[in-house]
This record gives C-alpha cells, structure tokens and sequence, in this order.
C-alpha cells in the first residue's frame, strides 16, 4: 500500500513540475515567470524529501531545508529588486 502511495506522490510530483514549466515559457509578465521558478522550487524539494524517504537517507531532508532557505532568500532579493532596485 506505501508503494502504490509513493508512486502517486512522484506521479503527482512530476506532473506539478510540467505545469511549472509549462507556467514558466508561458508566463507573460517577469513576475509570472518568477513565481513559476519559485514553484519549481518547491516541488523540487518535495521531490527531494520523496527521494529521501525512499532511499531511506534523510540527510537529504537538510538538504531540502538548505535549499529552501536559499530559495525564500533568493525569491526576497528579487522581490527588493523589482520593488524598487537594489
């Protein structure tokens, strides 16, 4: 049953990961297409956290953390940026 659920998560996982993508060539304004790479984003780290359960190593859950953290900064200094430039 754990099988089934994990390979619907990753399903799952990878069709969010095409629809960002898709959000991404499509987006029409730069902040579109900034907040599709942020998606990208985090579904990269879910994706990160179900490869971490899987292979039965969670030190890449501190990787996910890491990434993320580099992520919301990344997603403020742009936000600054176009706000009002650094």
């Amino acid at each position: 049953m754990a099988d089934i659920i994990i390979q619907i998560a990753a399903v799952l996982i990878f069709l969010a990961i095409l629809c960002g993508v898709i959000r991404l060539v499509l987006g029409r304004t730069l902040v579109d297409r900034i907040v599709a790479v942020d998606m990208l984003t985090v579904i990269s780290i879910s994706l990160i956290a179900l490869y971490a359960h899987v292979s039965g190593r969670f030190v890449y859950i501190d990787v996910a953390l890491v990434y993320g953290l580099l992520s919301f900064l990344a997603v403020l200094a742009i936000a600054r940026f176009l706000e009002k430039g650094l």
